[in-house]
């Protein structure tokens, strides 16, 4: 992919902490890079900080994380600054209350602005609904997923063709079995205290929030040790991110129910591609529709087999009942014969199925593609600009 000459990118992100949001920043950031041009990303900061800089991508600070109208104001100043020193040639904002600084200063310097509709926001009154808008008055919005999409068009009534889909994308290098060494992985199951002791071991990655559904699956587990089963361990992997009520809660339910050591919150990972190897398969229990769902593609980037709720991205990133299986949302019952269900289909089955979805997932999510998409929507907005 070739960009203009001089060709600068300003993405808007509140935070480079975790997520799929954030992900995505970081691998358009070093596609441009690599493209030849300059990728900026105005940022609180992070712990990805690192990655994105060693990609070579740069970072300008500033509180563009915070609500407080009065300091959006100055982070709209500052981004105009910046976008005038750095001759931006496009704003992209990634979430909604940076986006309102990041679209004045796009509109106070005439810069193209692009915003990417990471999630299927709810908006239970007007003002809400106007607040969720901000994403959709740039010249380009960018969905995350066909669920998404759907979901801008019928809240927003958005001209469709100033809509596209760009699913998000794994890296493939960095989610590679081949790649992964034991070391990594043994590292790990030290770590987490997993030893390799025959229990069928089920990893959820994700923030430690309610919405991700870790109550489900305590009760789900509950019922299968009720059950007599003692062949499978639980591992919680994500941060808290100063949710300490909700992370106590979960660990309280683990105790009441007397499953410290078939439960286990194991914390915030960097290396995921050797925690999805550590894992015989992945769970994606969601309360709340997941625009996108990288956590369920990235297990079936590194062979393992998925189970997730029955709603939102998720439905297009697993073919029930051939890379994964879809189960009912917060039904901890049926959680629990879904658990039961994929433990005792035995490892070849799950390789089998792994397979499968590890070579839907090449073919379909790569960040490769994702990037090359989004590459292309900014040369064609630039485009349709200079005529």
């Amino acid at each position: 992919m070739t960009l203009p000459p001089d060709f600068t990118l300003l993405q808007v992100v509140p935070e480079l902490e975790t997520g799929g949001a954030e992900q995505s920043t970081i691998d358009v950031a070093r596609a441009v890079v690599r493209a030849g041009g300059t990728a900026l990303v105005a940022t609180r900061g992070g712990r990805m900080t690192a990655r994105l800089e060693s990609d070579g991508g740069r970072l300008a600070q500033m509180p563009v994380q915070t609500k407080n109208p009065l300091t959006m104001l100055g982070n709209a100043a500052r981004l105009v600054a910046l976008i005038r020193q750095e001759k931006v040639s496009i704003v992209h904002a990634r979430s909604r209350a940076p986006a309102f600084s990041a679209l004045w200063a796009a509109h106070v310097t005439g810069t193209p602005f692009v915003a990417t509709y990471h999630g299927v926001y709810k908006a239970r009154s007007s003002l809400k609904r106007w607040y969720n808008a901000v994403m959709t008055r740039g010249d380009l919005v960018i969905a995350n997923s066909d669920y998404t999409r759907d979901h801008v068009l019928a809240e927003h009534g958005v001209a469709p063709e100033k809509l596209v889909t760009i699913p998000r994308g794994v890296d493939l290098e960095r989610f590679d079995p081949a790649f992964v060494p034991l070391v990594r992985v043994d590292a790990l199951r030290e770590a987490w205290a997993a030893p390799a002791d025959g229990r069928t071991r089920i990893l959820l990655a994700g923030r430690l929030t309610r919405i991700k559904g870790h109550l489900t699956i305590v009760e789900a587990a509950r019922q299968l040790a009720a059950q007599g089963r003692s062949d499978f361990q639980i591992l919680f992997a994500g941060d808290d991110q100063g949710r300490t009520g909700y992370a106590a809660e979960v660990q309280a339910a683990i105790d009441a129910a007397g499953l410290a050591d078939v439960v286990r919150i194991v914390g915030h990972c960097d290396d995921m591609p050797a925690a999805y190897l550590l894992a015989d398969f992945a769970i994606l229990p969601t309360l709340v529709p997941e625009s996108f769902g990288r956590a369920a593609v990235e297990p079936q980037a590194m062979g393992r087999v998925v189970i997730a709720s029955n709603h939102g991205g998720v439905t297009e990133t697993i073919l029930d009942g051939v890379t994964g299986w879809l189960a009912p949302v917060g039904d901890s019952d049926a959680w629990a014969a879904a658990l039961a269900h994929a433990i005792d289909l035995g490892p070849g089955k799950r390789q089998e199925m792994g397979v499968a979805g590890r070579k839907r997932a090449r073919q379909l999510y790569s960040a490769e593609a994702m990037c090359a998409a989004t590459l292309a929507a900014y040369e064609a907005l630039l485009k349709v600009r200079a005529e």
